[in-house]
């Protein structure tokens, strides 16, 4: 492969080798440019590199990674790590020669602080000469900083890099740690693209790392922080979900319950509908929201099951001792499980894993059990109901079946909750405690419904190992809205004389 491109290539974009970055950089970085890479330590910048490469080697590519900062060594155990082969990529180190356990590569190792600044990049443009690679990292230019002992300097000297790696149209990713007294923006102006990598730590659970691409000339890039998370396999981007970016599709027939509920629904859920599951805990939200997702699983549409606040084996069990069990569906890969720990996973991997289930599984019906839960994972609360539109709204294009469930504060009495979704939710379906004849009841109605009629009266229900059984509809109410339900009628209306007590 040449290392001269024809002129209508010049700047084409080629792949970042990262899963996700691509897409925020609207196809990857632009050929034959430089692009700044920089956060602090820690946040990923050398994994990234290191991917870059690899796909340049996979391209067909020569690809150099230069370092002052590292050791070869430690470059491949990062490499050995993430389980990277890093074959077809050329490591020039400026390190002491005593720190290399290589006696072939002793003679190309110097330590950058013993060489002027002008010595130290005539090694690295000699090599760079020598081996005429496409891509280069260069790891990092904090070191050509210190070298320069002034920003006028530091400046012209990347000016210079800059211009010779354009002169041999090299892609390259300028490496910055900013650990400089002032993290200066000299750079900025220089590069083609800069992007900024920040890590995160809340008071409470795991690092949360995101990424902003500050500038990338000619693209219209996609804006705002998307979070990223690195694991064994490198780097991950999760970009911000757009629903205005996914067309609308038809979603077919409507989803039901296989019981009264349906009845209450007026034949059931619209398909590209959300519902919102409303109540205090043990009312049987996530029973109904069961009952919804089996019926569909038994009519062969594929299901995804998003668990904040149980464990898989509660879901499982309840779900088998109501007559629903969900293993054949899970075993048979028709049913997707997610057991989410909200301390550990960042709200953009959160929506990536709702996107992935949606267009790789197929999935036609999404439950989120619960919003409190998914609260708890957003380390900036306000931004819940904005993230959450999004999510809704990409559902409700895909015709995508989307359940909620959200817990009140407190059993009984005055009820509230720490967010307002109901007003993105097309259907809102309100559960209550109440108390008859010396037993405590469950009662659910439907307060809203967009797509059509619903049933507007109250009806017990109860949860038994023939799943939900909801009876006839309940007159002499007074307080559902209240929290405090108060049923007038007489005994002989309520379940236990309709149905039988179990």
């Amino acid at each position: 492969m040449d290392n001269q491109l024809e002129t209508d290539g010049d700047a084409n974009q080629v792949g970042s080798g990262v899963p996700g970055l691509d897409h925020v950089l609207r196809g990857g970085f632009a050929r034959a440019r430089s692009h700044l890479l920089e956060g602090r330590p820690g946040c990923g910048k050398t994994t990234i590199g290191l991917q870059f490469l690899i796909d340049g080697v996979k391209s067909g590519e020569r690809c150099l990674y230069i370092t002052l900062s590292e050791s070869k060594r430690e470059l491949h155990s990062v490499a050995a790590r993430h389980g990277f082969d890093l074959t077809g990529i050329d490591i020039f180190e400026l390190i002491p020669p005593e720190l290399s356990l290589d006696p072939r590569q002793r003679q190309t190792l110097v330590h950058s602080s013993d060489l002027e600044l002008g010595e130290t990049v005539e090694m690295v443009l000699a090599e760079v000469e020598r081996l005429k690679p496409h891509r280069i990292v260069f790891d990092s230019v904090s070191e050509i900083r210190l070298l320069s002992q002034g920003i006028l300097r530091y400046r012209r000297q990347v000016l210079a890099l800059k211009s010779f790696f354009l002169l041999h149209n090299i892609t390259v990713l300028l490496l910055d740690d900013l650990t400089g007294e002032q993290d200066d923006i000299n750079l900025h102006s220089v590069c083609h693209g800069v992007v900024l990598l920040e890590q995160l730590v809340p008071i409470y659970g795991g690092e949360r790392r995101r990424l902003r691409v500050i500038k990338m000339r000619g693209v219209q890039i996609r804006g705002g922080y998307h979070d990223f998370v690195i694991w064994s396999g490198g780097v991950t981007v999760f970009p911000r979900l757009v629903a205005a970016e996914h067309p609308a599709e038809d979603g077919g027939e409507d989803a039901k319950s296989n019981t009264e509920l349906d009845t209450l629904m007026d034949g059931g859920l619209d398909r590209g509908t959300t519902t919102l599951f409303m109540g205090p805990s043990g009312t049987g939200k996530s029973s109904i929201a069961i009952s919804y997702l089996y019926a569909a699983l038994e009519n062969g549409e594929a299901g995804y099951l998003m668990v904040f606040d149980e464990t898989l084996n509660v879901v499982k069990q309840r779900s088998a001792g109501m007559g629903m069990s969900l293993d054949p569906f899970v075993e048979s890969g028709l049913l997707k499980l997610d057991q989410i720990d909200p301390a550990e996973l960042t709200p953009g991997e959160l929506a990536g894993r709702i996107k992935h289930a949606v267009e790789s599984q197929g999935a036609k019906i999404v439950v989120i059990d619960s919003l409190t839960g998914y609260l708890h994972s957003m380390p900036e609360e306000q931004y819940l109901v904005l993230q959450m539109h999004e999510i809704i709204t990409y559902l409700n294009q895909k015709g995508i079946v989307t359940l909620l469930l959200l817990a009140n504060h407190g059993l009984v009495g005055q009820m509230n909750s720490q967010v307002d979704i109901t007003y993105l939710s097309d259907t809102v379906v309100l559960l209550r405690y109440f108390e008859a004849h010396g037993r405590i009841r469950r009662a659910v109605s439907v307060v809203k419904k967009r797509t059509g009629k619903h049933e507007d009266t109250i009806r017990e229900f109860t949860l038994s190992s023939k799943g939900v059984i909801v009876g006839n509809a309940l007159t002499d109410f007074s307080g559902v809205l209240t929290g405090v339900p108060i049923y007038h009628g007489i005994k002989e209306a309520l379940m236990e004389n309709a149905l039988g007590d179990e």
